[in-house]
């Protein structure tokens, strides 16, 4: 975990202390000729005055590697998780993880505050499901996020398995009546959740009772993974859950043979109405530009099997420490350095929504919004989406990160949380 912090805080420290602005919204911004002018000036300026950054950022490795902070997030990491464990969104669990991270940036000095916000309340309850025919067999399963639940009875019925939406259409006759399992190829996680997202609504436009999602993933040990799924308007709910790789392929074979197969499904799934809760906002003001914002982020939500250290308990760390590290090696940051722990991304990003709807009057105010979501990880490159300008500048940043091993600069910087920045043009990673 320390390599992923180090490359954050060198990111973000370097943002803050560039004098130009470099956030470009489409709607609101310079003619091309002056945004040419600005490319040059970045190109010769503010990339030139990054690249003169190697004693600083030498600062910022010899402190998280071999100094005080060596270690400091992955403990922080591990007592976060082992005091409050799970925490899904609407939870008490959550609200107790909440006035933890607020807690204990308070007391690292920071200047903290809670954003109110309203988020979803779905609980999971009971729930299993049984293969009954053509022989019996226990099927391991997580219902997804938002589903309805069975009937206290459960459902019992045969299974149509299919490998695609364009195969569900084509069975459309076979389907009424019966659980759709879907076992669809992992292509890309990008690409295939979609059928974790849509599946269920798909299915029941064809007349099925339920659906069982083979998991979002390209590896198994039988087990299952859980994740939000989106019911479309109008049209009915049906339950839906995500049973395990090699169930998928279990049945998929059967299927493939002509025997029939029954299964019962039980889920005491519901959704409640909604509660407050809040975005943990820390920073450091900017001494020069305090107004100009730099925003490192993680989610503090979870689901409700797992304690959350991945998805996203290390992203928050990482965000807290980047601040950390900054008042441990007393530097002034020019811009204002903001980390958001967001609540109910695992929801759709709800929190981070709220935030932008509640902030989106001073959006040009944003320089960069940046995002820790994919598990912490050695880091191999940087994503980035923005400007020709903004690239420029990310180019000299990378070539300050080759001590560990970072010299790839990507495309398609992405994340839940900060893609409603992303689309109105501020850079984002």
């Amino acid at each position: 975990m320390a390599w992923v912090w180090r490359l954050l805080f060198i990111f973000m420290m370097l943002w803050t202390v560039c004098q130009s602005h470099l956030h470009f919204a489409p709607s609101s911004r310079e003619t091309s000729a002056a945004a040419a002018a600005s490319n040059k000036t970045v190109k010769t300026g503010i990339a030139a005055e990054v690249a003169g950054y190697t004693d600083v950022a030498k600062r910022i490795i010899d402190l998280a590697v071999f100094g005080a902070a060596r270690n400091r997030s992955y403990t922080r990491l591990a007592d976060f998780t082992d005091t409050i464990g799970t925490r899904v969104s609407g939870s008490n669990n959550l609200d107790m993880g909440i006035k933890y991270m607020y807690n204990a940036m308070v007391k690292d000095g920071l200047d903290v505050h809670l954003e109110p916000v309203k988020i979803p309340h779905w609980v999971r309850g009971k729930e299993s499901a049984q293969m009954l025919l053509p022989r019996t067999k226990s099927l391991a399963v997580l219902g997804l996020g938002s589903s309805v639940g069975t009937p206290p009875e459960g459902i019992k019925a045969e299974v149509l398995v299919v490998q695609s939406f364009e195969e569900l259409k084509q069975r459309a006759s076979e389907a009424t009546g019966k659980i759709v399992v879907f076992n669809q190829p992992f292509v890309s996680y990008g690409k295939t959740v979609a059928y974790r997202a849509f599946g269920a609504s798909e299915a029941a436009k064809v007349g099925a009772v339920a659906t069982l999602i083979r998991s979002i993933t390209p590896f198994s040990i039988n087990s299952p993974h859980t994740g939000w799924q989106n019911y479309q308007d109008g049209v009915r709910r049906i339950p839906t859950a995500c049973i395990t790789v090699e169930d998928a392929e279990l049945m998929w074979r059967i299927a493939q043979r002509g025997q029939q197969i029954v299964v019962q499904l039980n889920m005491e799934a519901k959704t409640l109405p909604d509660v407050g809760s809040f975005n943990t906002v820390a920073e450091i003001r900017g001494w020069q530009h305090p107004n100009q914002v730099v925003v490192l982020s993680g989610h503090l939500d979870s689901w409700d099997v797992g304690q959350g250290a991945m998805d996203d308990g290390g992203g928050a760390m990482i965000s807290w420490e980047a601040l950390s590290l900054i008042k441990d090696l007393g530097l002034h940051p020019r811009r204002t350095l903001r980390t958001i722990l967001w609540t109910a991304e695992e929801q759709g990003g709800v929190g981070a929504q709220q935030y932008f709807s509640l902030h989106k009057g001073n959006m040009s105010n944003f320089d960069l919004v940046m995002e820790s979501d994919l598990g912490t990880f050695t880091p191999v490159a940087l994503q980035f989406t923005g400007s020709d300008a903004a690239r420029k500048v990310m180019e000299e940043v990378v070539k300050l990160l080759a001590p560990i091993n970072v010299t790839k600069l990507e495309d398609n910087g992405e994340g839940t949380d900060i893609s409603p920045w992303m689309k109105v043009g501020v850079p984002g990673t």
